[in-house]
């Protein structure tokens, strides 16, 4: 049979036994196509030529069922130098049906990243017939951040935030990461991106112990919105536009996004709480 008579059919890697990661299967047949092989013109002043995207923070509740699971939020701002280049990104996506990942540095390979991670748990189910452990989507990941380290080094870094909920434990944990692939559980809450550090103090102000699904909710939009506040690189909640942050949920019941109407209200309150009334009434 000719060259041309097999070109329909799929490559012999294709049908090659291996590894149940994709990710060393794209890095063994086609390394070109992983985002941390890629390389750029210069290594100065890279990072001001792509959007940039933060901040992203996450947070424990208690569940009925006297579990806990994560709430993650990301605002919707990506910057490109001293400009908004976009208003509407979503930094926060289901990595599968138990865990979410939130992204924070240069936006368009952490997307790629994102989408590469959401396959390689994909192709991992797939292949070994059931679902990766916690600790083992949290490890990949870090492989792949480390993995990423050339580009970071040009200053295109990938910094994401990781949670979920843990079946093995019946639990929500979390997980940050640098830019090298090291990998740290965090406790009851965290923030990573530009405005983190604003976030995390109103995390450790506002997050409590037995917390329910619809305070954490309130808190994680809260902690983005002083982030806001203090951080240009950070989009507030737009009630003009109605642009509200990227909110989810991940229990025991799986990955669930907080949907517009219910962030709204939450916004609202939030608002409310911080108008300055005028006692006087002599104020414009």
């Amino acid at each position: 049979m000719t060259a041309a008579d097999t070109s329909g059919r799929l490559p012999d890697a294709f049908l090659r036994p291996g590894s149940s990661s994709f990710v060393d299967f794209l890095g063994a047949h086609a390394p070109e196509l992983l985002p941390g092989n890629r390389s750029t013109p210069g290594a100065t002043a890279t990072a001001d030529l792509a959007p940039h995207a933060t901040t992203i923070v996450a947070l424990t509740f208690g569940t009925s069922d006297g579990g806990r699971g994560v709430v993650m939020a990301g605002d919707r701002r990506a910057t490109m130098g001293h400009m908004i280049a976009s208003r509407e990104i979503e930094k926060v996506f289901a990595a599968d049906e138990f865990s979410a990942v939130g992204i924070a540095g240069s936006a368009g390979i952490a997307v790629e990243l994102v989408r590469l991670f959401q396959l390689e748990l994909e192709h991992y189910e797939k292949i070994e017939g059931s679902l990766l452990s916690l600790d083992g989507k949290a490890n990949r990941l870090a492989t792949m951040i480390r993995g990423n380290l050339p580009m970071a080094l040009q200053g295109l870094a990938v910094v994401p935030l990781f949670g979920g909920y843990d079946l093995d434990r019946s639990t929500g944990r979390i997980f940050s990461y640098d830019v090298t692939g090291g990998r740290y559980e965090e406790h009851d809450h965290h923030s990573v991106g530009s405005g983190s550090v604003f976030a995390r103090g109103a995390l450790k102000k506002l997050w409590r112990p037995g917390l329910e699904a619809s305070g954490a909710v309130d808190v994680a939009v809260e902690a983005l919105y002083d982030a806001a506040d203090d951080d240009s690189a950070t989009g507030g909640p737009d009630t003009v536009r109605r642009i509200w942050p990227v909110v989810a949920t991940v229990t025991a019941d799986g990955y669930r996004r907080v949907d517009d109407d219910a962030l709204a209200a939450v916004v609202e309150r939030i608002v409310a709480a911080r108008t300055v009334g005028d006692a006087g009434g002599g104020r414009a």
